[in-house]
């Protein structure tokens, strides 16, 4: 996994997320470190999923989280200045309240069936991503089953960027995927 995020950085991602739900505080902590290292190093962002202690005493640029996760309004007081949050939905009404909360970006998703994420109620296609991305003034960043072939249909949408796990970690060429990515929100897709 280590080598694939290496080559993701290498390929310009511009943010590399700790999603580890089974991890306890003790692992994540130890995997945290270890990728915030890789991702410091490339002038890359590195945000944990979920545990706001975590990426507090990594020293990550930011935390993602869900509705079932701390609140983003006790997040952001918690949070030193320029610390990142980010929230996920797919419901414009709910990205707007964790905006009001302090929520610097909204993920939104899954905009296409995914495996990697069981706890989706279903898909919401670029147009429910673009209702989201239409409700809120800050960056919405499109998750679930995009792929560099269904990247610029998500950029089309307004959407800041995408999330991806399998279009980067089962990829054959994990750096040429991250540039595919990047190009269709660059405009060269």
């Amino acid at each position: 996994m280590y080598a694939v995020v290496d080559l993701a950085l290498r390929g310009g991602a511009p943010a590399i997320q700790v999603r580890a739900k089974k991890a306890g505080a003790a692992e994540l902590f130890e995997l945290a470190s270890r990728l915030a290292a890789s991702a410091h190093a490339s002038g890359a962002l590195l945000v944990v999923n979920d545990r706001l202690d975590v990426a507090l005493a990594v020293g990550a640029d930011g935390v993602h989280l869900g509705p079932d996760d701390f609140p983003v309004a006790s997040a952001r007081h918690a949070a030193p200045g320029g610390f990142l949050i980010g929230y996920s939905t797919d419901d414009p009404e709910a990205a707007r309240r964790a905006v009001e909360d302090g929520a610097d970006y909204i993920g939104c998703g899954a905009v296409y069936p995914t495996e990697n994420k069981a706890d989706t109620g279903g898909t919401i296609g670029p147009e429910g991503l673009r209702n989201v991305v239409e409700a809120v003034d800050v960056p919405v960043v499109g998750i679930g089953g995009i792929t560099p072939e269904r990247a610029a249909d998500v950029a089309a949408t307004g959407a800041a960027g995408c999330a991806v796990i399998g279009a980067v970690m089962a990829a054959q060429d994990p750096e040429v995927a991250v540039r595919d990515l990047l190009a269709a929100f660059e405009g060269g897709a």
